[in-house]
């Protein structure tokens, strides 16, 4: 029970006033029951986060992929540097001349901007290279592990298109607040609506319309891979045909085991346009499922880049005074 239940969570969650009642309604047992297993889950750290996902790009932040080649002598260093930054979500380690692997985003009202901040940070660390890797064309982006092994291995991605809506002093509210960890309680958004002097209804109403927008992309939980029990999880980085990319991409992104597949641009010295995020519970699982993918994906080379460090795993803290805090302490110059 406790793996299907780490499964539900994964997915959209109930935005009712207690949706834990409402998940196990679900599996028709008791509220109190659902939580003593989630309660535990999280004070065993396998539940990392349970909040809204927002789209950065929706949210009018600009962001990328990075990658640094740094001296091994120097990765300490760099990594505290890189990491003092508040638009750094993920950092890593990986296999490769290209060792340093991070996402850096840049608040809509940034002076400096998405590449000054990268100058300037490959100044600091003093990176011998550097390469940009912002995202050409998304195909998707779900983490949801396969906690009860019953999952098919293939899925369908569907395909959303979102309308736009002008946002207003009350959806930034909601937004500064729902992308905070909720405690595991049978009201958790109950200081929320308080603190907004807002009823229920409207709160979900509001998320809602950002979901609809695509702004925000579901609110759920996120597992952390490693506490979980998935140990082996890769980058595998693809040479695809540009022009028949969005074909292909589509065929990469509908192995369930994907949980993140991007066209990105190519370089003189980096020939790799499609990133796909590859989890499994050991090495030889996700290798068996690149092999799979391989036979399916039309490349003229592919490559797997393993993490071998965790530096840095957060969620963006949108519209706080911390991207405007950090920019006066570092120049070009």
């Amino acid at each position: 029970m406790k793996q299907e239940i780490l499964s539900r969570i994964q997915k959209q969650f109930p935005l009712v006033a207690k949706p834990f009642e409402a998940i196990a309604n679900e599996f028709g047992i008791s509220e109190d029951e659902v939580l003593l297993i989630l309660q535990e889950e999280k004070k065993n750290n396998i539940i990392r986060q349970t909040s809204a996902i927002f789209d950065t790009k929706r949210l009018g932040y600009t962001s990328s992929l990075v990658a640094f080649k740094i001296a091994e002598e120097k990765i300490d260093a760099a990594v505290e540097i890189i990491n003092s930054h508040p638009g750094i979500s993920h950092n890593y380690e990986r296999n490769h001349d290209f060792n340093i692997w991070f996402t850096l985003a840049v608040a809509p009202d940034s002076i400096l901007g998405l590449e000054t901040t990268l100058e300037i940070l490959a100044k600091a660390t003093e990176a011998e290279d550097y390469i940009m890797l912002p995202t050409l064309k998304l195909f998707k982006i779900s983490v949801k592990l396969n906690t009860t092994g019953k999952d098919e291995k293939k899925e369908k991605v569907k395909k959303v298109k979102h309308r736009d809506i002008e946002l207003t002093p009350l959806h930034y509210e909601v937004i500064k607040r729902a992308q905070h960890d909720i405690n595991i309680e049978s009201e958790p958004f109950r200081n929320i609506v308080e603190e907004l002097a807002i009823d229920y209804e409207r709160f979900f109403a509001i998320l809602i319309e950002l979901q609809e927008a695509g702004i925000m992309r579901r609110f759920a939980s996120i597992l952390n891979h490693r506490k979980a029990g998935f140990n082996a999880n890769a980058m595998v980085v693809w040479d695809v045909d540009a022009e028949n990319g969005e074909t292909i991409g589509e065929k990469a992104a509908a192995f369930s085991a994907v949980s993140h597949c991007y066209l990105r641009p190519q370089y003189a010295n980096w020939p790799y346009n499609l990133f796909t995020m590859v989890h499994g519970k050991t090495t030889e699982e996700t290798n068996g499922i690149i092999e799979e993918m391989a036979k399916e994906i039309d490349a003229k080379s592919h490559m797997p880049l393993y993490s071998s460090r965790e530096f840095k795993k957060v969620r963006i803290e949108y519209f706080t005074p911390a991207f405007q805090a950090w920019e006066p302490n570092y120049s070009v110059n």
